[in-house]
């Protein structure tokens, strides 16, 4: 077993409040939640932690599963001496919340699975986007996920923070990335959705062709306690092109989930 180390941040927020574990996709780093996690601080604990060779984290060199991806954060988590926690995460962050509400279900209050799958994209896809990379650089995508990332519009209106992101993919580490991208290749947990036991918010952004409105429903319909939320205006990055909508969506689960309603 390979349970690669995580960099998880130190919470933030008021004293005593819920912690939320905040997951990042592929190529990106905790910029990704700077706008929505500054929005959800006033009334959760908030967490960040990075991909392998993203962001804070280390890359590394052994290959990993995305179960042994979720025991790294774990781990991470228990380094910072909490237990229970709601999470949520984007794409490969969020294939990672759904592998922790069935590995520690007892530990994860609620999971928003945010433009992700049960099954994300094929594994020959991840395959060969692992050999570009391992040939070519992570340089070598930034095109081509501006287009897949953002819905029309949306870098026009959040030039800085896009670019950023942009700028996170070119500087993820080579290796990092590639292995990233081979344990997705030998992600499915579709066939275990009905063994998810917490609360999982399933949210989809308008434009995104990654992981569009299907896969969403695929996990609300089955999990065993499943809703579906739409964002409009977005692709596939939701939390950075639409972070106040975001946070509400976020938020409003949390709380029907305190209250008993979901």
């Amino acid at each position: 077993m390979t349970v690669p180390r995580i960099v998880i941040a130190e919470p933030s927020g008021p004293a005593g409040a819920p912690l939320l574990v905040l997951g990042s996709s592929l190529g990106t780093s905790s910029i990704l939640w700077e706008s929505t996690a500054a929005i959800l601080r006033s009334a959760f604990r908030i967490s960040t932690f990075d991909l392998p060779g993203h962001g804070a984290t280390p890359t590394a060199t052994a290959r990993f599963t995305i179960a042994e991806l979720a025991l790294g954060v774990l781990d991470a988590i228990d380094a910072l001496g909490e237990d229970t926690f709601h999470y949520a995460g984007v794409s490969l962050g969020g294939a990672i919340g759904l592998q922790l509400a069935l590995t520690a279900p007892g530990r994860v209050l609620s999971a928003a699975i945010i433009c992700s799958g049960a099954r994300i994209g094929t594994a020959e896809g991840w395959l060969e986007r692992s050999a570009v990379v391992r040939a070519q650089g992570t340089a070598s995508l930034v095109v081509s996920a501006a287009s897949r990332w953002f819905a029309p519009g949306s870098l026009e209106r959040i030039p800085v923070d896009g670019g950023r992101l942009l700028h996170s993919l070119r500087d993820a580490d080579d290796v990092g990335y590639a292995l990233c991208a081979e344990a997705l290749a030998n992600y499915d947990l579709r066939p275990e959705l009905g063994s998810i036991a917490p609360p999982v918010l399933a949210i989809w952004g308008e434009h995104d062709l990654v992981t569009p409105r299907a896969d969403a429903d695929r996990i609300s319909a089955g999990v065993q306690r499943g809703r579906v939320e739409r964002v409009d205006d977005a692709a596939h990055l939701v939390p950075v092109e639409q972070p106040e909508v975001t946070a509400a969506l976020i938020s409003r689960f949390i709380t029907r989930i305190t209250e008993g309603a979901a």
